[in-house]
């Protein structure tokens, strides 16, 4: 598949789609290649059926996955192919999320603790205490940081849109010790081990997976669930829901919103309209009848 390869990567490239998405898609399509044995130029319709239909009945893949498969596909031949005929039919599946677990602020102090490293605590902070998606803060660079407005600027968010997000003065001040400890070289506040990455998502969440087990934490912790926190701390301390979607940088309301559904503190302070209705007279008692004596 190597030229086809090479022309759906600068596919990828031109759409503006994240290195993390480019390298999924062409993982999937790799997947569908070495399914069939033949180059997707000479697969169609009925072969792509065929595939998606291995991936639920005999791999049993999830819901969320087998829509990535379909989201893949279709930027094969919609884009590189150019047949989106092929897979206009597709639809995805529907995908039931669960709640998430929210850690409470006295979890999300024991997991500071146990984490241990500044570099390691500064970027759980910039997740917890800022909104971050994690790998948001794993990119933040030197000039991300504007403490005159105490802001974050997050330059190339989800669908390389940008915003500005809180910089809270607890992470500041991690910030400032660990930048005293460490020194970084290069913009880039969290390096990773080759020269010019950055800390990366996976080891954020062993780290993380790490810290709980020390600090007993029984609620399963990733790296995402400090930004699901952050929300609904926001939520339950009165923070509109508007602004609380700018923060987070959500393209639509309705998915900001979903946090309102994981605030316990929210649904206590909402009165059910079972308290409002007046309490029922109580009709006095209907005396029976005395039994009369036997003669």
């Amino acid at each position: 598949m190597g030229h086809l390869r090479n022309k759906m990567v600068a596919d990828l490239k031109l759409r503006g789609l994240s290195e993390r998405t480019r390298e999924t898609y062409l993982n999937c399509v790799s997947v569908f290649v070495r399914h069939h044995r033949k180059s997707p130029r000479k697969l169609g319709r009925d072969d792509v059926r065929d595939f998606l239909l291995h991936l639920v009945e005999q791999r049993k893949v999830k819901p969320a996955t087998y829509n990535v498969y379909t989201a893949a596909l279709k930027f094969l031949y919609a884009h590189t192919l150019e047949r989106p005929q092929d897979v206009a039919w597709i639809a995805q599946m529907k995908v039931r999320r669960p709640l998430p677990s929210i850690l409470n602020c006295t979890e999300i102090e024991r997991l500071l603790s146990a984490l241990g490293s500044l570099k390691m605590q500064s970027i759980v902070m910039a997740a917890y205490g800022a909104g971050l998606r994690v790998s948001e803060a794993c990119k933040l660079c030197v000039e991300d940081i504007d403490s005159q407005r105490m802001v974050i600027v997050v330059k190339n968010g989800k669908g390389g849109k940008g915003r500005y997000t809180l910089l809270p003065r607890r992470l500041l001040e991690l910030l400032r010790a660990y930048w005293k400890e460490v020194r970084p070289n290069g913009p880039q506040l969290f390096p990773g081990q080759k020269p010019g990455s950055v800390m990366s998502r996976d080891a954020v969440g062993k780290a993380l997976t790490r810290a709980a087990q020390r600090a007993k934490l029984d609620k399963r912790i990733t790296p995402h669930g400090l930004r699901h926190a952050f929300a609904t701390h926001l939520l339950e301390s009165g923070t509109d829901i508007r602004t609380l979607q700018v923060l987070l940088g959500h393209a639509s309301i309705q998915t900001t919103a979903r946090y309102a559904q994981v605030s316990t503190k929210l649904i206590r302070k909402t009165q059910s309209p079972a308290d409002r209705l007046r309490k029922p007279r109580q009709s006095p008692r209907s005396k029976a009848p005395r039994r009369q004596r036997a003669a």
